[in-house]
């Protein structure tokens, strides 16, 4: 992954350390770490003054497609595909699906020691985008399977998702 400075066009520097394609990016609201996931199933954070890797987080998605700090930076989550290896090849060559369970395809990390704070399911497909609200108080996630993951986040020891996606209705017209 590269960083390019916008006024002139420069290239800063390359951060190192991805295996495959880096697919979701998100900065810090601090502006010093970036974050960038994707076809390896890791989440990266990089010091961007100087492009350190400073941590790994797995345990996570097949593939990540999104990654999102929180308003505070104190959490990172993100949303990808949790669906395994056969299911991913059986996707790839005839375009269905194995099983439409609920899977985990959201994930919470705390950003200070990379622990994997909660995975969420409710999504039966591959989850494209994942967003805090701008307090931290909500975390919202859009899937494949036409809907929006919707979390509230709450508890002094970090966030714990108390409310269930909800279903909603489809527009008329």
């Amino acid at each position: 992954m590269r960083l390019w400075r916008v006024d002139d066009g420069a290239q800063v520097r390359t951060l190192r350390g991805a295996k495959e394609a880096i697919v979701g990016i998100a900065f810090s609201p601090d502006g010093r770490s970036l974050a960038g996931g994707g076809d390896d199933s890791a989440v990266r954070i990089w010091r961007v003054s100087d492009g350190a890797l400073l941590t790994t987080l797995t345990g996570g998605s097949e593939h990540v497609y999104s990654v999102v700090f929180s308003p505070d930076g104190q959490w990172l989550a993100s949303g990808g595909r949790a669906r395994g290896a056969i299911g991913t090849a059986w996707h790839q060559l005839t375009g269905g699906r194995l099983s439409g369970g609920n899977s985990i395809s959201v994930r919470l990390w705390r950003v200070r020691d990379g622990a994997l704070q909660q995975g969420l399911a409710g999504h039966s497909d591959d989850v494209w985008s994942v967003a805090f609200s701008p307090f931290g108080k909500w975390l919202a996630s859009s899937s494949e399977d036409k809907t929006v993951g919707l979390w509230r986040l709450e508890g002094s020891a970090g966030p714990k998702p108390t409310t269930k996606k909800p279903k909603f209705p489809k527009p008329t017209g």
